[in-house]
């Protein structure tokens, strides 16, 4: 819900601070004293247009900010959107949306403190609040909704879950079977394009590193003649030496002999006596290793021009199927995968298109099923709203929940007739209305506007309130067009929005006989100092609600201020009454 409200330097509101009841909230207050100023503020929260027109005079920019409590189905909903763009707040429950809105233009959203983009803030607000106004954004007119709030109404979440994924099998069948009934020439120049591929590459016989130890042979051979004359060097420095000097091993072993006498005079020389024998072992070895390495160079143009066009044709297949042998090696694996398959094409085709056959008519069995259970919780979902409506003044209304089916040759079976279907089944949901007798029925999105989109709303939010996740409900001037009986039954039922159903209300209304229902008044006004003008919001309670009351009935006399109190009592009356 919305715990509290902030809104800074926006329209005629200098600076405003709300805090919002979970129950029944009402703001009354004279015409054009900035009611509806508030909506407007939390439109922009949920992701509405933003106007520099919106900034305070001489002000550079606006500021709306709200804090939210999120209860533990919209936590569920929402904090997978926060983690992912990394917006969580470990360990809370709180959600802080922001808007600031420069008198430039330019306007920037935030989520928990961070900037994000417009659409990634309609994103987590949209399940947060519904608002019910003439120009406002209302989730019950969007006729794409309609078919989600009957299935929730209808309680079939998990039969057009069925639906769904019998769906998905018909649709990957027919994708497949698509890709093999292409055209035959197609087929048979793929088959020839596949096994030129895969010969190409078995002929090949590549094999893991072999790039690398080819490329080590080619540099040796290419090579071989300067490795022969350095290693053999190196050989003859070791043992032979060079002109008139000893080789290296004859020399150590002059050390060795001169080190062997000092240790017999001077044992502390033992270490050193080991540590240079240690040395003329290595020698030897390394004289043994070097004439290994000069023993197996081979100066062969044969073997390098081999090597040379080995490495041609690891360069070419690579250029043509993958970055590395690996990848080669793969692609190959994959084309004769699909040469194994469109070379039976014939009998997978077979195969599909009866298994899409039996698909069709287990679809559709299901997808009826699925539209028997909405066509029976549509027509009570109707008489629902036909009841609540003709308490709210609309006595006349009709409300149709329509679904529509849409004949299709390739469709599912639904008995003998095939019928377009979707992933949601084979129904186009739309909620229909005739507002007064004689009317034929029209979408709802086209007809309902003003204070009867509002009753519309709380007599479809009454009959949905217990499949309706939305926490909090705003309804903005929901008495247009209507007098005060209707406002009293239009009050009970949005209290019993709030209590019952656990739903959070705001209302604007200039009914008192509705507002005597609110669990939290408040009253807006406009104040005006020369040429400043701002609005202010007050907290009432006890006598003043009880005057505010009165003043909405009428001037503020003894008579008035009884009838604002009787009328307070009987809606306490009411409420410990519904409540007990």
């Amino acid at each position: 819900m919305l715990n509290e409200l902030t809104i800074t330097n926006f329209v005629i509101i200098d600076r405003l601070r709300i805090s919002f009841d979970s129950g029944f909230n009402v703001l009354t207050g004279e015409t054009g004293a900035g009611k509806s100023i508030i909506v407007d503020a939390v439109s922009l929260l949920l992701g509405g247009r933003a106007s520099s027109d919106f900034v305070r005079g001489g002000e550079k920019s606006a500021f709306v900010e709200g804090i939210f409590h999120l209860p533990p189905t919209l936590q569920a909903r929402i904090s997978p959107v926060l983690e992912r763009e990394g917006l969580e707040e470990a360990g809370s429950d709180a959600l802080v949306l922001g808007r600031e809105i420069r008198a430039t233009g330019r306007n920037f959203c935030r989520v928990n403190g961070r900037t994000v983009s417009l659409n990634l803030l309609a994103e987590i607000a949209a399940p947060l609040v519904d608002i019910h106004g003439q120009h406002q954004h209302l989730s019950l007119m969007q006729a794409k909704m309609h078919r989600a709030l009957l299935d929730r109404f209808a309680g079939v979440d998990a039969l057009r879950a069925q639906v769904t994924a019998e769906y998905k099998t018909l649709q990957a069948a027919r994708k497949e079977l698509s890709a093999l009934q292409q055209d035959a020439q197609h087929i048979a120049r793929r088959i020839d394009q596949l096994h030129f591929q895969v010969a190409e590459i078995q002929a090949a016989d590549l094999q893991p590193n072999e790039e690398k130890i080819l490329g080590q042979e080619r540099i040796r051979l290419a090579n071989a003649e300067k490795l022969n004359q350095l290693s053999g060097e190196a050989h003859r420095l070791l043992n032979e030496g060079a002109e008139e000097q000893a080789g290296i091993s004859d020399l150590l072993g002059r050390v060795l002999h001169h080190l062997n006498s000092l240790q017999q005079i001077d044992s502390s020389l033992e270490p050193t006596l080991r540590q240079a024998e240690d040395v003329s072992y290595q020698i030897e070895d390394l004289v043994g290793q070097l004439q290994n390495y000069a023993d197996k160079i081979e100066y062969s143009p044969q073997r390098l021009q081999e090597v040379e066009e080995r490495l041609g044709l690891i360069y070419a297949l690579k250029r043509k199927y993958g970055r590395s042998i690996a990848e080669v090696v793969a692609f190959g694996e994959r084309a004769q995968t699909e040469l194994d398959a469109i070379s039976h094409a014939e009998d997978r085709i077979e195969n599909l298109q009866a298994k899409e056959e039996t698909l069709r008519h287990s679809l559709g069995q299901l997808a009826a099923e699925l539209s028997e259970k909405r066509r029976v919780a549509g027509q009570e979902m109707a008489r629902g709203v036909e009841a609540e409506l003709a308490l709210l003044g609309m006595e006349k209304t009709q409300f149709v929940v329509n679904l529509e089916r849409v004949a299709d040759p390739k469709g599912v079976y639904v008995g003998e007739q095939p019928l377009a279907c979707d992933e949601n089944g084979i129904d186009r949901v739309a909620f229909l209305i005739s507002p007064n007798p004689g009317e034929p029925l029209k979408p709802m999105v086209k007809i309902a506007s003003g204070g009867e989109t509002s009753r519309l709303m709380l007599a479809l939010k009454s009959v949905l309130a217990s499949v309706d996740e939305t926490p909090t409900l705003i309804f903005d001037e929901i008495d247009q067009g209507i007098g005060g009986r209707v406002g009293g039954v239009v009050g009970r039922k949005l209290r019993e929005l709030a209590h019952n159903a656990q739903h959070q209300v705001l209302c604007i209304t200039h009914l008192p006989q509705l507002a005597a229902f609110g669990d939290l008044h408040y009253h807006v006004s406009k104040q005006i100092e020369g040429e400043h003008t701002q609005a202010l919001v007050r907290r009432l309670e006890g006598d003043a609600a009880i005057d505010e009351l009165a003043q909405m009935l009428g001037n503020l006399t003894n008579a008035t201020r009884a009838s604002a109190r009787e009328m307070k009592m009987k809606a306490e009356g009411g409420r410990q009454k519904a409540e007990g």
